[in-house]
């Protein structure tokens, strides 16, 4: 089922919209008294306040149309309009201007709850969501379970402060995005019984005093005509408890996060559209997979790209019910395959997100057959050629060659690469190359360059995937360097057969060099450097033989675990003690 349009959340994890899907939902806590103020707070460490230019968008009301028109230095309606003249609509946009010497700026907002779950363990999210929350529940339950959960924690508070932070575009029309990445208002929260069951985690806010916003500029009357329309009514997931109060809040702020966290990355639209065994289970995975994403263990470039593909999972969703919404009668034949074609954009995605999610599959993120090229052999007549790379072929560069050496010149890689046979010979002069047949490497070839290696580089191409990919039997690179820029998977990858690194660089962006289970590589005096991981990734089942090879500054500086900080040269992966990887 798809879900409703939700907008990009602001950087600093601002929720912009609440995570109902099926229908909304109530989370209520009984009134009481009011809980003291929390001033005190409010002299603490705040937020940064600044003014900004922007478009107040337009509120419903005579009163707030009038209050807008004042704060935002507008003449009225019989001084800007001619006789005989209508409403301007097409004129410029009023920006928001200096307040008026009656009208203070908004206060710095104060500082909110921290984070609790960042200091938490990976084991200790777990239980929180299999054991305390989620409790063994199926998927088309998880509402329900949230639900329960958040307004036991909302009991023990009806009245509190928070910053309620939303998307800039209920307040402006024209603004930039980077100079207000989201609002911010100080208000006071009451959480009361709801009468139904069609608000999804909804709040009552008021302005709290002192009038508090991240922009100093903004008029708090457009704040009030903004509220009248939301009827004091916002999302529970866009307020942050405000630091200072009772401990209560520090309890009701971990609840928020908890379910914040559980729509922004362990919920997926199509859980209760599938059935599953053990729904547990299957979060459990989720949170090991960001766990893994956070703690570096999958390295940077691959995560991005599984952020990416998330990303754009959802957009196309929200893309598929707006698209369905504008449909008013019977739709059209063109209509219908424009859905079906986005629906099907859709399935595709869920595939690859899915395949993330998988612990046999993760560490390259979607494993697809690499090198789908059907190995050519030997040639016909039996002989092999030598290929020199290089823009002007001379004399001197084929000296040393024997008389009945066949030889064919390229000034392009990609050419040489594809015009090779098993047995043939890549000879590579000083220069820069890219190649995108490096990534489909199938047959027993030499790569060689002639000259140092650091003056023979070849670079990957940003908008691939793969760099250096073989699946020969037995194919050797020497005397080259290899410079790994913007691809997601290793800077070599061996998936089968075996590789032979001679006297090469490999400067790494993201992993380095992955041994796939049943490969086998030989590194001898080379350099590895640079990887977000291990130089070297050794799966179950495959060998490698290093000598005199130097590999640094591999290791993943963004975690805090030590053990994970000093991540060694050589990484084996191992899944079970009967399953081994051996190093000669």
């Amino acid at each position: 089922m798809a879900s409703g349009p939700r907008p990009a959340a602001p950087d600093d994890s601002v929720r912009t919209t609440s995570p109902g899907r099926r229908g909304d939902k109530v989370v209520s806590a009984p009134t009481g008294d009011p809980a003291a103020a929390a001033a005190g707070s409010l002299k603490r460490t705040a937020s940064p306040v600044r003014s900004v230019v922007a478009s107040p968008r337009p509120v419903k009301g005579r009163a707030g149309r009038e209050a807008a028109r004042r704060r935002l230095q507008l003449p009225p309606v019989s001084q800007a309009e001619g006789p005989g003249e209508g409403p301007r609509e097409e004129d410029e946009e009023p920006l928001l201007s200096e307040p008026e010497e009656d009208d203070a700026e908004a206060r710095p907002l104060p500082p909110v709850c921290g984070s609790p779950m960042r200091g938490m363990w990976r084991d200790e999210k777990v239980a929180l969501y299999c054991d305390e929350v989620l409790r063994g529940c199926k998927a088309e339950d998880a509402d329900d379970a949230m639900t329960k959960y958040l307004s036991e924690k909302l009991k023990l508070k009806d009245k509190w402060l928070g910053v309620w932070k939303t998307n800039p575009e209920l307040f402006f029309m024209k603004y930039e995005e980077a100079s207000i990445p989201f609002v911010g208002i100080l208000v006071e929260v009451t959480c009361k019984p709801c009468p139904s069951s069609s608000s999804c985690f909804n709040v009552t806010v008021s302005i709290a005093e002192p009038f508090s916003s991240n922009i100093a500029n903004i008029p708090r009357n457009l704040v009030n005509e903004i509220l009248e329309e939301l009827e004091h009514n916002v999302p529970l997931l866009e307020v942050y408890p405000v630091e200072g109060q009772d401990s209560d809040l520090h309890d009701i702020a971990l609840a928020l996060e908890v379910v914040r966290f559980f729509y922004d990355f362990l919920w997926r639209d199509w859980d209760d559209e599938e059935s599953c065994e053990n729904y547990a289970a299957l979060i459990e995975e989720r949170i090991n997979l960001w766990c893994d994403i956070q703690d570096g263990t999958i390295p940077g470039p691959i995560a991005q790209r599984f952020k990416k593909t998330l990303e754009k999972y959802k957009n196309k969703r929200v893309e598929l019910v707006e698209y369905q919404s504008n449909i008013k009668e019977d739709p059209s034949a063109a209509e219908a395959v424009e859905c079906w074609k986005k629906y099907y954009e859709i399935v595709m995605l869920c595939g690859l997100l899915k395949m993330w999610e998988d612990l046999r599959l993760r560490v390259h993120g979607p494993f697809f057959p690499r090198i789908l090229r059907r190995r050519k052999g030997k040639r016909d007549f039996g002989k092999t050629i030598t290929h020199i790379v290089a823009k002007v072929m001379t004399t001197d560069m084929v000296k040393d060659l024997s008389s009945d050496t066949l030889l064919q010149q390229h000034d392009d890689l990609d050419l040489a690469l594809d015009s090779c046979y098993s047995g043939d010979t890549v000879v590579i002069f000083p220069g820069e190359y890219q190649a995108v047949n490096l990534a489909l490497l199938t047959d027993d070839i030499i790569i060689k360059g002639i000259g140092k290696r650091e003056e023979i580089m070849i670079t990957s191409e940003p908008s691939h995937d793969s760099f250096v990919v073989s699946k020969a039997d037995n194919v050797k690179l020497m005397h080259l360097s290899l410079i790994q820029q913007g691809t997601v998977d290793g800077i070599v990858v061996v998936e089968s057969g075996h590789m032979t690194l001679e006297n090469c660089i490999l400067k790494c962006e993201g992993t380095g060099v992955c041994v796939l289970t049943g490969a086998a590589l030989t590194i001898t005096d080379s350099e590895i450097t640079g990887a977000q991981g291990a130089g070297v990734e050794l799966y179950p089942g495959s060998m490698a033989i290093l000598e005199r090879n130097e590999i640094h500054h591999c290791n993943n500086l963004r975690t805090s675990d030590i053990s994970k900080s000093t991540l060694g040269g050589v990484n084996m992966k191992l899944k079970k003690l009967e399953e081994y990887v051996s190093v000669k």
